[in-house]
């Protein structure tokens, strides 16, 4: 099973410096770049995380360029 499948799992929100957000499983090292924003834990929890402060999918760096 792909570990980002498992509901039974722990997971962390990650995000880059674009502000993009993304689910990683607890047992994994956060890759360069990214840092942890929320968890450990559920699946379902960080889900929830995500849809609620990830709410403009743009890139940071895509904003900045149209509202500048």
């Amino acid at each position: 099973m792909n570990p980002f499948d498992d509901e039974t799992s722990t997971f962390k929100v990650v995000v880059n410096t674009e502000g993009q957000h993304s689910l990683w499983p607890d047992f994994a090292a956060v890759p360069p770049g990214w840092t942890v924003a929320y968890g450990s834990a559920g699946r379902d929890a960080c889900l929830e995380y995500v849809r609620t402060h990830w709410t403009d999918l743009r890139p940071r760096s895509l904003v900045a360029h149209m509202e500048g």
